[in-house]
């Protein structure tokens, strides 16, 4: 019991860490993020359900490397973090909230992969601006979106949705979250599916 309530307590210390983290991002980027306005909150339909393999994909990098999906096949868990666009107000929140939370995601062993479909030089500058991240960032943005695709998340406006995917070693989906585009995905949720990977 002590050892879920401590669990508990850091969650709940994690998940305020990381409003803080959004709120301070929000006034660094003041004056440069472009505000969209209230989108449609889901604007397309996956046909991946639980249980599939996740499709295999290579994207490159800001390092100047590809990643390929299946690179880490019986090595490590991972969470795809699929976001509209760079420099818009959400994306700008949710990206940089992740880096206080680097621990919980070794803690369960997992890799988290960002995507858009926003090309290497924009990328770039934006996550620059961000601070640095401290997982890789891929650009789904020749074949345009393709990826996104792929997943059954590219939006009519050519954008990604919002979504996360937590996929196994063995390359299974565990989760998914198509999220209100609009919101940042809850991140207690994403915590609780990686703890039942163990």
């Amino acid at each position: 019991m002590e050892r879920l309530e401590r669990m508990v307590f850091f969650i709940m210390l994690s998940l305020f860490a990381l409003a803080s983290v959004a709120s301070a991002a929000s006034e660094q980027f003041k004056g440069l993020i472009y505000d969209p306005g209230k989108l449609r909150p889901i604007d397309s339909r996956t046909h991946l359900k639980v249980g599939m393999k996740a499709p295999d994909f290579s994207l490159p990098s800001l390092s100047g490397e590809r990643v390929t999906l299946s690179q880490f096949r019986g090595k490590k868990n991972v969470v795809l973090t699929f976001v509209p666009a760079a420099w818009t107000p959400v994306c700008s929140d949710q990206w940089p909230g992740y880096n206080i939370a680097k621990s919980i995601f070794e803690k369960h062993n997992a890799l988290l992969l960002g995507i858009t479909v926003d090309n290497i030089p924009t990328l770039f500058a934006w996550t620059r601006e961000m601070g640095g991240l401290w997982f890789p960032v891929l650009s789904d943005f020749q074949p345009h979106g393709a990826v996104s695709k792929k997943y059954g998340v590219l939006r009519s406006n050519g954008t990604s949705e919002r979504a996360l995917f937590v996929i196994d070693k063995k390359g299974v989906i565990r989760y998914m979250d198509v999220h209100d585009i609009n919101k940042r995905p809850p991140f207690d949720a994403l915590v609780r599916e990686l703890e039942k990977l163990e």
